[in-house]
């Protein structure tokens, strides 16, 4: 398996896993004796994901890293020999050999993995061509930022169609998976670098949400000619009354110029305290204040009521985007800095 990752969007844990390896077997096992089986075990799997250790990862962990190996495209890691080397000197033998195990079981739990490292047009090109069933299945399966991608390359006659596939999408056969995974791993591999789950709503919505708005219109369109219901569920999965969080805060204004008093009190009966603080910091004084004593001042409601609340303020913020006063970002184009 290949995965080199992305220098902009490391986790802390690929972080740490990318500076041990460069530091070496040595170094990783002096800093494992300092950690806790579970924080050992995350580690070494993020490195059984690295083949190799480009610059830009370096450049992402350590400027040290960057000069130390300038001029270098690659690293090439012998990641298992250095796995299993320091996990077996950093534990004993019986837990040792547990996280090991455990390790390449991950490993095979991840098919179409390679496609990150695939141009995502001469991938599309290849996955076009199969059944309607088979892509829904790819899609479904593949990370789901790549089958965004797809998904909008894809003719718009065809989007909605896959789209409602996926979400009927029961569980597929592992060994189904992985025929077809291997089948197209070997189609594509000269566009590969060197060297089963279920589909279903959640899957679709997060391929939906990294898609573009002409896309999301062509999905829903059809999928809500098919089935009503289920267009109404995916549309509540794909933004969440917290999600507002996230938002500017004069679309925020706009949004509570909408909802009544009463709604706005039960939608903040079980809120974050972030979503709080964002709703307080966009209200008048006088109007904060009265909401906090409203909040302060309700019993008991049942929860049906309070998601009921915050449906409705969803609904006046979709309303709102709808007729272009607010944007809620959608999409990588849609995405405000």
């Amino acid at each position: 398996m290949v995965d080199i990752l992305d220098p902009e969007n490391m986790t802390g844990c690929q972080k740490a896993a990318v500076f041990l390896m460069a530091m070496g077997e040595d170094y990783a096992t002096k800093v494992f004796e300092k950690m806790n089986e579970q924080e050992i075990a995350e580690i070494a799997f993020e490195m059984s994901k690295v083949d190799h250790i480009t610059p830009e990862m370096l450049r992402a962990v350590s400027e040290e890293f960057v000069e130390k190996f300038e001029g270098e495209s690659k690293i090439i890691v012998e990641k298992d020999s250095f796995i299993k080397n320091v996990v077996s000197k950093t534990l004993t033998g019986e837990n040792a050999r547990a996280i090991l195990e455990d390790l390449e079981k991950k490993k095979q739990d991840k098919p179409f993995i390679w496609s990150r490292n695939v141009n995502v047009g001469t991938l599309a090109g290849y996955v076009e061509g199969e059944h309607p069933q088979t892509i829904a299945m790819i899609l479904a399966h593949m990370p789901s930022e790549i089958s965004s991608e797809i998904l909008m390359s894809l003719p718009d006659e065809q989007k909605g169609d896959i789209a409602l596939r996926i979400a009927k999408l029961g569980q597929i056969s592992e060994d189904v998976v992985r025929d077809v995974d291997k089948a197209l791993k070997m189609e594509l591999s000269g566009a590969v670098g060197p060297g089963g789950k279920a589909g279903g709503l959640e899957v679709l919505v997060d391929i939906i949400n990294g898609v573009d708005k002409s896309t999301e219109d062509a999905v829903m369109e059809f999928v809500e000619e098919d089935d009503a219901e289920m267009a109404n569920d995916i549309r509540n999965l794909m933004f969440v009354f917290e999600d507002l969080t996230n938002i500017d805060d004069t679309a925020m204004r706009e949004i509570l110029k909408k909802v009544e008093g009463q709604q706005l009190t039960y939608a903040l009966k079980t809120a974050t305290e972030e979503m709080k603080e964002k709703i307080f910091s966009n209200l008048s004084q006088r109007a904060g204040e009265m909401l906090k004593d409203d909040l302060e001042a309700m019993g008991p409601v049942r929860l049906t009521e309070v998601e009921e609340a915050q449906q409705a303020v969803i609904r006046a913020a979709k309303e709102l985007e709808a007729d272009g006063t607010i944007t809620l970002g959608k999409g990588k184009d849609d995405v405000l800095v």
